[in-house]
């Protein structure tokens, strides 16, 4: 075998890879082990000590922090690990409307509204389709007469053409999205979400936001919607505030002094750098540097006994630290500066309730408010507290972000990154005087605080008067620095406000209970498929096993190297992967033992067996990675993540199953070690069979016709298909009971708390579980509507004991995308696939038999799921993940249609006669069919008990999904063999009579 070595070297690399990324995980689960230890069932003391060990060196080999490696472990998708996933829409309409000035334009009004019912009912590009609108109610006028005002001047001419004005509606509509997902990335880093997952949907105006761990419904809506407000304000120098916080501390311990905050506290907590300010001997900080390095922990010398002293004597300085370094006669000496303090993260709400308390309020300059900074220092949980000047007999501050008519990015002389801000004539009247104030002792230069929702984003030193409003930001910036800070600074004029378009809650209980019922399908389905093998096949199978055991390595290993999010249809991905990367195998193995019935030695029989097979396995697989791409393209979320997952598995299992079992055969060859691909009882199996699969095609098309008429006659029945929340809209909850209950019952209790809209009741999975879905207030944006549906249907449930374990929101403009991204999924699909086969087989029949087929299986599911409706004990709501289910059926049509092409091409080609008619072709594509059909079935049932191993331990949650999955399965092995090859024959004969 060529190339040995080289497939050894890969397969060292990617193992390598692949262990080094997974090690991460493994170091974070050692030490969040070691916190459950310690604290004992104690949440608090287990939050306190992976707090601590957040800048410690957890990972000494490679030299990792706790904080950086949990960043690098593997991340669980909601459905594993609870949380809230939030789809925000920014208002491309009030963004426009704005930029205009806002006119009472009627025509120009009109176009918005007209434009934005569009968008909804599925249109894309919200810009385009204004300047559409509005050249059709408005012709002859030019939109320059409205955007190029005074605010927009140094961007549009009066001039302007209606393409250019639309230029820069498109622009700034891009600009809009980018300085509203700035803003809502700070909004839930100070939220405290950890780790949480945010995307840009390409092409839309919608911002993707995942949060594990959050369940605060009604405060992430207000946090997400609520608008941003950009401010300046002068600030105090550490100097001027240091006798206030020592004033605040001595407060504390007199107020403190008989309460239990001002005893031990055993958590660990954060060294005062500036002990020695407050006269404390024993605290020897060192030079404490803008790292905060000194800021995590007291040291090993320090007891709980010397901490619990500090926080009686000194509250507020045991956890706040006073910026210092060392001078250069050794002593400390305040770090000059706006920065008037270091709290670890931890501490801050600590340091807040401190502020609040009534006696230390009033020891608090009216004049002086404490913000903290947007995130924590570099390579820290060290957050920067800062004191604002708040002159003004209103307390506003000295500029509002109106004032900002603009701001860029970009570099200076030197090369280095810095941000130009201009000014509005108003605002840069008023920041000549505040940077003259700033910067008029150039022995002491002040600094201004850049504020957005108040938080510190910046707090540059002002070095003259600038009178002409255009400012220039230098610092220790990186491109990404300036980047966000132009785009914040932009944010202060933004008029585009961001709603909630669709939500999805998953409830801790759900998520634990997912990750249970996913490793146990996951367990099960793979020692199914390793103890199949290895009976079926024998030495031959523990080779497969091998490649099976290396592929899952892989596959878990590479998705953790990319980021990728781990879902359950994710897991689902991966098993399915794995059942399908047998297919390799089987298809090597059937076609070496082919070999060895004509007589030949092994080593040449595994030769010929890799050789034959490859097409099919090369064919099958191409078709089924351009499906994954597809779904990856047009899904989203879970969808995704399954596309994810299939992609990255057909391309490792092509590499498991097909070179490294190759070298491993090798090696046992090489060693003389006997390989047998069968025993007793699987050595004659499937042989001399003849069915007639072509003789019989027309009680095939009957069988499926039937099928068919019957799925439409279920569809008038049932008043369409039983489409879910995020194909046609409304809010959906998981609700469970203690006990069973009557979905009429419920139906009646919830229909007068909705208005008397009656909303869908189904049983999910059990009968003490149902989904509750309603069209209640859908179209209504304002903030607190989730909260009004909730608690109607808490009062519809009153007097029953309940809880909802998750909630699912989508509005209608959601709805639509879903539906239309579904619609092109499949249409694409089919003409990839006719494409590719006419192109591989070069005959149009092949490829339009192969799409027929495929259209054939959806219809065939879509029936199924019709005429089960009801009648099954769980859902068959058709959804996102039904529409990836459909996919994955095509896949596993084209799959198995492509392998049976490949023989009958084979077939036809060894006979030296490809143009067979009558007859004589027939009998040739019987043949054909009939020499694949272990293959198939093989194949087929190994899938199909994977599938069925998911369908029974992996949870409610995925149950329909799968379900799908088990139908298609059948109707794909059904439809290769007794439709998609009959179809080729039917159209080759209508050829040849035309």
């Amino acid at each position: 075998m060529q190339g040995k070595g080289f497939i050894k070297f890969i397969a060292i690399v990617l193992a390598i890879v692949c262990a080094y990324a997974l090690s991460f995980t493994l170091v974070s689960s050692s030490v969040e082990k070691d916190a459950k230890n310690y604290a004992k069932g104690d949440m608090a003391k287990e939050k306190a000590y992976l707090d601590s060990m957040s800048t410690v060196k957890v990972y000494p080999l490679l030299g990792f922090t706790y904080q950086e490696v949990k960043s690098k472990e593997i991340n669980l998708g909601l459905d594993l690990k609870g949380g809230m996933n939030v789809t925000m829409e920014i208002s491309l309409s009030e963004l426009v409307k704005s930029l205009a000035g806002s006119p009472t334009d009627a025509n120009f009004n009109k176009a918005l509204q007209n434009a934005q019912t569009q968008l909804n009912a599925g249109g894309k590009d919200y810009i385009k389709l204004f300047v559409n609108e509005f050249e059709k109610l408005s012709p002859g006028v030019k939109l320059a007469e409205y955007f190029s005002n005074q605010d927009n001047a140094t961007q549009l001419k009066s001039t302007a053409s209606n393409g250019e004005v639309q230029s820069f509606l498109e622009k700034e509509a891009t600009s809009a999205i980018d300085r509203s997902f700035i803003i809502l990335r700070s909004r839930i880093d100070g939220f405290g979400v950890v780790s949480p997952n945010m995307q840009k949907q390409e092409g839309s105006n919608r911002i993707l936001i995942e949060m594990p761990g959050v369940q605060d419904k009604e405060r992430i809506s207000k946090l997400l919607q609520g608008s941003a407000e950009l401010q300046f304000w002068q600030v105090y120098q550490v100097q001027e505030v240091l006798p206030v916080l020592e004033g605040i501390n001595k407060t504390l311990v007199t107020t403190l002094k008989d309460t239990k905050t001002a005893a031990t506290d055993t958590t660990t907590t954060t060294a005062a750098a500036g002990g020695k300010l407050a006269g404390l001997e024993k605290a020897t900080a060192k030079d404490t540097t803008a790292k905060g390095g000194k800021l995590a922990g007291l040291g090993k010398k320090d007891s709980t006994a010397v901490k619990a002293e500090l926080a009686k004597s000194n509250p507020l300085f045991s956890v706040l630290s006073i910026p210092t370094y060392t001078a250069e006669n050794g002593q400390q000496q305040l770090r000059p500066g706006p920065i008037v303090g270091w709290v670890a993260q931890k501490d801050t709400a600590k340091v807040n309730s401190y502020f609040k308390i009534p006696e230390v309020a009033a020891s608090i300059p009216s004049t002086m408010k404490f913000m903290w900074s947007v995130k924590p220092m570099e390579g820290t949980k060290v957050f920067e507290l800062y004191a604002i000047k708040a002159l003004s007999a209103d307390g506003k501050p000295d500029l509002g972000g109106e004032s900002i008519s603009d701001s860029r990015n970009d570099f200076d002389q030197k090369g280095k990154p810095e941000v130009t801000m201009y000014m509005t004539s108003e605002g840069a009247a008023k920041w000549k005087k505040i940077t003259a104030e700033a910067s008029a002792d150039r022995n002491n230069l002040k600094a201004i605080a850049i504020v957005l929702d108040n938080a510190v984003y910046s707090a540059p030193t002002v070095q003259n008067e600038i009178p002409n409003g255009v400012s220039s930001i230098t610092g220790n910036f990186t491109q990404n620095d300036t980047k966000d800070l132009s785009n914040i600074l932009k944010a202060g004029k933004l008029p585009a406000p961001a709603r909630i378009a669709g939500s999805f809650v998953v409830g801790p209980t759900l998520g634990a209970q997912a990750i249970h019922d996913g490793l146990i399908s996951f367990v099960i389905a793979f020692i199914v498929i390793l103890v199949f093998m290895a009976l079926y096949y024998h030495r031959a199978g523990w080779v497969a096993n091998f490649a099976l055991l290396l592929n899952l390595f892989f596959i878990i290993g590479i998705l953790v190297s990319l980021g990728a999010v781990l879902t359950l249809p994710g897991i689902a991905g991966i098993v399915l992967t794995i059942g399908l990367s047998v297919d390799a195998n089987i298809l090597i193995f059937e076609r070496v033992r082919e070999e060895l019935a004509h007589g030949k030695n092994t080593s040449a029989a595994i030769k010929e067996g890799f050789k034959h097979a490859m097409p099919s396995i090369i064919d099958s697989n191409v078709t089924l990675f351009i499906l994954g791409a597809i779904l990856y393209v047009f899904g989203s979320g879970p969808v995704q993540g399954f596309a994810t997952t299939l992609c990255i598995g057909i391309l490792s299992s092509l590499f498991a199953a097909v070179a490294i079992s190759r070298v491993v055969f090798e090696s046992l060859l090489n060693r003389k070690i006997d390989i047998s691909f069968d025993n007793s009882v699987t050595r004659n199996a499937f042989k001399n069979i003849s069915f007639n699969f072509v003789g019989r095609r027309k009680i095939y098309y009957v069988i499926s016709t039937l099928i068919i008429i019957a799925g439409i006659g279920m569809y008038f029945k049932n008043g369409g298909l039983n489409l879910g929340v995020d194909f046609k809209g409304g809010r959906t909850y998981l609700v469970h009971f203690d006990k069973a209950v009557n979905t009429e019952d419920l139906k009646s209790k919830l229909n007068p708390v909705f208005g008397n809209e009656t909303p869908e009741v189904k049983t999910a999975g059990e009968d003490s579980q149902v989904k509750i879905t309603t069209t209640f207030h859908i179209e209504d944006q304002d903030v607190k509507t989730d909260k009004l549906v909730e608690d109607a249907l808490n009062k519809g449930l009153a007097g029953s004991k309940y809880e909802i374990v998750s909630s699912q929101k989508v509005t209608p403009i959601i709805a639509s995308d879903i539906v239309n991204g579904a619609f092109y999924a499949v249409l694409i699909s089919c003409l990839f696939m006719f494409i590719y086969i006419v192109v591989r087989f070069k005959k149009w029949q092949y490829g339009l038999g192969a799409v027929i087929a495929l259209f054939h299986d959806v219809l065939m599911v879509l029936s199924f799921y019709t005429i089960l409706d009801g009648i099954m004990p769980f859902s068959l709501e058709i959804g996102q993940d039904f529409i990836a289910a459909i996919l994955t059926v095509m896949g596993y049509t084209m799959t198995e249609t492509v392998v049976v092409f490949d023989r009958i091409r084979e077939k036809l080609k060894e006979s030296g006669k490809e143009d067979l008619h009558g007859e004589e072709r027939n009998h040739l594509i019987n043949f054909a069919l009939n020499s694949t059909l272990s293959r198939t079935i093989l194949t087929s049932l190994t899938v199909f008990f994977v599938l069925l191993v998911i369908f029974i331990f992996g949870g409610d949650s995925i149950r329909g999904f799968i379900f799908a999955l088990l139908i298609g399965r059948i109707i794909g092995t059904y439809s290769s063999l007794c439709i998609s090859t009959p179809i080729v024959i039917d159209l080759g004969s209508s050829a040849e009579k035309k």
